[in-house]
C-alpha cells in the first residue's frame, strides 16, 4: 500500500503521448497509484490498447483521445475532451514530443516549425488551458518532459536541444506565475531510455555507445521513470517546483 503523500485517489491525470514508451509507464503508475488517467496520440490503434494495460487491475476510470500535437486546434480540444470526460485535470504531464536530427545548416523552416509545434508550442497551449481549473481548486501538478539533451547534446540534435532546454525555462516562470495558487511545475529530463523515438533516430552503433556512457553502463526501461513521475505528481512533491529532475543513469556525470 502506498503512503498516504503518493496517493492519488480522487486525481486526474492527463498524459500526452501516452500511448507506449515513457508515457505509457508513467500513465501505468498514476493509475496503480489511484489516478484516472487521460492519454492521447495520434494512432487510435495503439491508445485503445495502451489504455487497456494501464487500467488493467487498477478499478480507476480512462479516457483517451486521438490528438495531433502539431495542431494547436487539437491541442484545445485535447484541453476540451479531458475536461468534459472527467470533469477536471489535476495532473498534466506534458510527455509527447518528435526529433528529427538535422545539422544546422540544413534544418529547413517545415521542419523546425513543426517540432517547435509538437515539443514546445503544444506545452504552453495545453498548460495555458487547464491551469486556470487548478488554480480555482488551489491544487495542481505540471510536468514537462524535458530531456538530458537540454543540457547535452549530439549532432543534429539543434531542434531538439533547443525545445529540450525551452521546457527547463519554462518550468521556471510557470512556477512563479502559479505558486501562489498552490500549483507547482516542474521537469523530468530523461537520459537514455530505448523508446520508439531514439531507437528511430539512432544507428545501433549510436544506441550502444550512449548505453556504454551511463555510470549505469545501459539503457533505462521506461518503468525507471515512475518513480520520479509520482513524486512530482503527488503530495510527496508538494515543496518542488520550478525543478528539473535528471533521470539519466548518470549519463551527464560522465
Amino acid at each position: 500500500m502506498l503512503p498516504a503523500m503518493f496517493n492519488l485517489s480522487g486525481k486526474v491525470a492527463l498524459i500526452t503521448g501516452g500511448s507506449k514508451g515513457l508515457g505509457k509507464a508513467m500513465a501505468r503508475g498514476l493509475a496503480e497509484a489511484g489516478a484516472d488517467i487521460v492519454i492521447s496520440s495520434r494512432h487510435e490503434d495503439e491508445l485503445k490498447s495502451a489504455l487497456a494495460e494501464i487500467l488493467k487491475g487498477t478499478e480507476r476510470k480512462g479516457a483517451y483521445l486521438v490528438a495531433d500535437m502539431s495542431k494547436r486546434t487539437e491541442v484545445g480540444k485535447l484541453a476540451a475532451f479531458a475536461l468534459e470526460k472527467m470533469g477536471k485535470v489535476d495532473i498534466l504531464i506534458n510527455n509527447a514530443g518528435t526529433n528529427v536530427p538535422e545539422a544546422i545548416d540544413v534544418i529547413t523552416d517545415a521542419e523546425w516549425d513543426r517540432i517547435m509545434e509538437i515539443n514546445l508550442n503544444s506545452v504552453m497551449a495545453l498548460t495555458r488551458a487547464l491551469v486556470p481549473q487548478m488554480k480555482a481548486r488551489k491544487w495542481g501538478r505540471v510536468i514537462h518532459i524535458s530531456s538530458i539533451m537540454a543540457f547535452v547534446s549530439n549532432n543534429g540534435r539543434n531542434i531538439y536541444s533547443a525545445t529540450k532546454a525551452a521546457l527547463v525555462g519554462m518550468a521556471r516562470a510557470s512556477a512563479l506565475d502559479l505558486g501562489p495558487f498552490g500549483v507547482t511545475v516542474n521537469c523530468i529530463a530523461p537520459g537514455p531510455f530505448l523508446t520508439d523515438l531514439p531507437a528511430s533516430v539512432l544507428s545501433k552503433e549510436e544506441q550502444d555507445r550512449f548505453g556504454k556512457m551511463t555510470a549505469l553502463g545501459r539503457w533505462g526501461d521506461p518503468k525507471e521513470l515512475v518513480g520520479t513521475s509520482l513524486l512530482m505528481a503527488s503530495d510527496a512533491g508538494s515543496y518542488i517546483t520550478g525543478s528539473t529532475f535528471v533521470v539519466d543513469g548518470g549519463f551527464i556525470a560522465r
